[in-house]
């Protein structure tokens, strides 16, 4: 872990994604974070001493999706698949598909599996399992706040963890996407999913894959766009986020499960659709689902 002294930051942007707006002054105070994403090896340490089975490796409970056919409910995740070619990107069921089977081991089905990735990040990670390791380590997720002032690396209102410039000097910075999305992944990177953690440059606080490579559970339950709009420095202090009967996501509003935010983007980022690899970008996930691009780091306050 890297000890992190806490401090007064801009948070969220005015440029980006509307859910990221306001910008607004935020002080944090000091803790420790995971230097990397919790990786597949540390994982299954965890599940080997505490027997912990994942959401997406249980039977789904009927009584949580009402009026949904009982032969549908099964073990499974998020994987994505990408088509064949260019597809409207009104839908991302195009290039999302609910798999059987799918879970940290096989994050793509019962046929994948994570031999040889044991220094990648885990993924087909839920809320509930993130934070049951994170509470049997003696630690626990960060808040959005501390996971954003972290990511920043001390350079406040730049656009990425390294600064303004996408490529400086023409440098993969990140593992993202390169090519047209969802169906050409060119890899320029040298990555066409999960990268092994610390593969790309650290940010100034000697943090590892706070941009790109899996997206990363924070403590915070989703609004649409944060309700504090203070200007002045340190107005607003460590804040906790809303309450989870204000989570709310309006293009989703008819579903009923609660969502979290995640943050940094992932390996499946692409500039011309989800620029979101930056630290002030934020996405709502549901927490009953895990999906092959999500994953945590911890914190210790």
């Amino acid at each position: 872990m890297v000890w992190i002294e806490g401090g007064c930051f801009a948070m969220g942007s005015d440029s980006h994604y509307y859910e990221e707006a306001p910008a607004r002054q935020v002080t944090v105070g000091g803790f420790w974070i995971d230097v990397t994403p919790v990786t597949n090896a540390a994982f299954t340490h965890f599940v080997n001493e505490t027997g912990y089975i994942t959401v997406a490796e249980r039977t789904p409970d009927i009584a949580d999706y009402p009026g949904a056919a009982v032969e549908t409910l099964m073990p499974g995740a998020l994987a994505f698949v990408p088509p064949d070619g260019p597809v409207s990107m009104d839908d991302p069921y195009r290039w999302w598909n609910f798999v059987a089977g799918a879970n940290w081991r096989h994050p793509y089905g019962p046929d994948s599996s994570i031999d040889g990735l044991s220094d990648h990040p885990v993924v087909q990670i839920a809320y509930e399992d993130a934070a049951a390791f994170a509470q049997w380590s003696g630690k626990r997720l960060p808040t959005e706040a501390e996971w954003e002032y972290a990511a920043r690396g001390g350079l406040d209102g730049a656009t990425y963890c390294w600064g303004d410039e996408l490529m400086p000097q023409g440098k993969f910075m990140a593992n993202t996407w390169q090519g047209s999305f969802p169906w050409q992944n060119l890899a320029l990177d040298g990555y066409e999913r999960t990268s092994r953690v610390g593969a790309f440059p650290a940010n100034q606080y000697g943090l590892f894959d706070m941009a790109g490579n899996v997206w990363e559970w924070v403590e915070d339950w989703y609004v649409a766009q944060p309700r504090a709009n203070a200007r002045s420095c340190c107005v607003i202090a460590n804040p906790a986020g809303p309450k989870k009967s204000d989570s709310y996501d309006p293009v989703q509003s008819d579903i009923a499960i609660p969502r979290k935010v995640v943050k940094g983007g992932s390996f499946l980022c692409a500039p011309s659709y989800c620029d979101r690899f930056r630290p002030a970008a934020r996405q709502a996930q549901m927490i009953d689902t895990g999906a092959c691009h999500i994953g945590f780091r911890c914190v210790v306050r």
